[in-house]
């Protein structure tokens, strides 16, 4: 292998064992002994458990990142775009399981600033832009915008964790649900939800 593959093989790994274990759990032997090198060789790529870990958190990090900003940057109403947020967040924990585990787990490494909870505080920020402007022009206080959004994003969060473990609906399924609740409110929901616009994945540019 190049230093380049060896790098490349050595996180997709570690991404497993991370998602397997947590960082705790992980050790550098273990990561070593499945990719059938030396301890030494995994030190000189990442100088050690915290390095590794720390590539593969930054990696999932973009990869919703880049999913969700995508959907929120297509605009159109509100309804559709909490649906592709919703659908984009579903979209990339079905493909990338393992990634996600990595992300919602609590580690040394990734606590204040690279942690999923983090990346979800982010993500409510731009809706809370997009509630308080609809807000306004429903007659609503848009000072109550910010509490929404934490609201909307966080219950969307953990319900693809929760998801992720059940899998008793399908994706398509848990995303008419969700948006059914957030849009409507308990008091409106309706019999039958579904989604109404086309949600294929959504990629980054």
């Amino acid at each position: 292998m190049t230093a380049h593959e060896r790098r490349e093989q050595l996180v997709a790994v570690s991404r497993t064992l991370f998602a397997e274990k947590g960082f705790e759990g992980a050790s550098i032997e273990e990561i070593a002994a499945r990719a059938s090198v030396s301890k030494p060789v995994v030190y000189e790529h990442f100088g050690g458990k915290e390095g590794v870990y720390a590539v593969v958190v930054d990696r999932e990090i973009q990869a919703l990142t880049g999913a969700l900003t995508s959907a929120l940057d297509l605009g159109g109403h509100p309804k559709i775009i909490v649906e592709r947020m919703t659908f984009a967040l579903l979209d990339y924990i079905e493909t990338n399981e393992a990634g996600f585990r990595v992300l919602v787990r609590d580690s040394p490494v990734a606590q204040a600033t690279g942690s999923f909870s983090s990346l979800i505080g982010d993500v409510a920020s731009e809706v809370e832009h997009l509630l308080a402007e609809q807000f306004r022009r429903r007659g609503l206080d848009p000072r109550t915008a910010p509490i929404y959004a934490q609201m909307l994003v966080g219950m969307v969060a953990l319900t693809g964790q929760h998801w992720l473990d059940s899998r008793q609906l399908k994706k398509e399924e848990v995303a008419a649900h969700l948006v059914n609740l957030a849009w409507n409110g308990l008091a409106g929901l309706e019999r039958k939800p579904r989604l109404v616009g086309d949600h294929g994945p959504i990629h980054s540019a």
